[in-house]
């Protein structure tokens, strides 16, 4: 997938602009135009969107972060175009100046003209400042941004997500644009021996015949990982010296791991 950055200017042709944002607090993308089709990933409020076809009331859609599916118009709003620089948000509950009053989750921005009722949110020009691309800092955001979110497929934030919503987004975070499915994080980075891993490296795992890649999980401090496992409910940190044999099939299954900072 391409990246939006990309997808807005190519050399010869006039510049596009995105073409919409995301004016819910949660908005899907699905396989197919049909709301009965498989939820693929979520886009959070706020962010852009670049629409390359319509099919009545459904846009396929590229988003920031170069993935694509097709989401309805009902969760779309035009963009003005300044929303890289609106506030951002952990997690906050404001009063819109539409008269709205709404929770917002992990990742969102939010309209300069909003009121904040509770919650974090911050300059989005001090975010770098905040969430450093340090191992560290990574780890951190990982073990405690998350805490307690249920797994849900194709879900990207706090209030649910699956294994690479969550690696996607808490490098996103810190600075460090990762692709949205796991087979695909698995081509990130640099390739690291899974016996010699450090906190914040990634760990790929395959419990198909063929190997192909179906998890993931950040390695932690003191040889621990998390990661949001269907089998654990959703995000759960695991000691990677635990008797348990969830813990002995994830070493079973366990195939590579990457350097992504």
């Amino acid at each position: 997938m391409r990246p939006l950055s990309d997808s807005l200017e190519t050399p010869g042709t006039p510049p596009r602009a995105p073409s919409a944002r995301v004016r819910t607090a949660l908005a899907p993308l699905f396989g197919e135009p049909r709301i009965s089709s498989a939820p693929t990933s979520q886009l959070v409020a706020g962010q852009l969107v670049l629409s390359l076809e319509q099919r009545d009331a459904w846009h396929h859609v590229l988003g920031e972060d170069g993935y694509d599916g097709w989401m309805h118009e009902g969760y779309l709003e035009p963009a003005l175009g300044d929303e890289t620089s609106w506030p951002m948000t952990t997690g906050a509950k404001v009063h819109e100046a539409d008269g709205r009053v709404r929770e917002l989750p992990f990742g969102a921005r939010i309209s300069p003209d909003a009121s904040v009722l509770r919650g974090d949110v911050f300059d989005a020009a001090t975010r770098t400042e905040r969430f450093p691309a340090a191992r560290t800092a990574i780890c951190q955001s990982a073990e405690a941004s998350f805490a307690g979110a249920p797994y849900v497929w194709g879900a990207v934030t706090p209030w649910g997500c699956d294994c690479s919503g969550f690696v996607q987004s808490i490098y996103r975070w810190h600075g460090v644009p990762l692709p949205r499915d796991a087979w695909q994080q698995a081509l990130a980075g640099e390739a690291v021996a899974t016996g010699a891993v450090q906190p914040a490296d990634l760990l790929f795992f395959s419990d198909r015949d063929d190997g192909r890649i179906t998890h993931v999980a950040i390695v932690l401090p003191d040889h621990r990982l998390v990661h949001s496992a269907l089998a654990r409910g959703g995000v759960h940190v695991e000691s990677l010296h635990a008797d348990d044999p969830y813990v002995q099939r994830l070493h079973q299954q366990c195939v590579t791991a990457r350097r992504v900072v």
